[in-house]
């Protein structure tokens, strides 16, 4: 298993546009992941699983997948949470 941790950049935290954003790049990677925040568990491809979790700004999310060959999804996807992704 191979894991990243982040800090939430968008001034909204995971909620609709945010976390839309991230299941659909997770879902584009075809790769299973998980997000984990304060010992709670989602499936990082589902947009209310991920909004359930509450994420706001600046808390530090993991990132994992039993892939061991998916650390550059992994690191693109961190790179995509390190921007205010309510801006864009």
């Amino acid at each position: 298993m191979i894991s990243r941790t982040v800090a939430v950049a968008s001034s909204v935290g995971l909620h609709a546009r945010p976390a839309a954003l991230l299941a659909e790049a997770v879902d584009d990677s075809g790769v299973e992941i998980t997000i984990s925040f304060n010992g709670d568990e989602a499936d990082a491809a589902s947009l209310l699983e991920i909004m359930t979790l509450g994420v706001k700004h600046g808390d530090e999310v993991t990132l994992s997948t039993d892939d061991d060959s998916a650390g550059d999804v992994l690191d693109s996807l961190v790179a995509l949470l390190s921007r205010d992704l309510d801006k864009e």
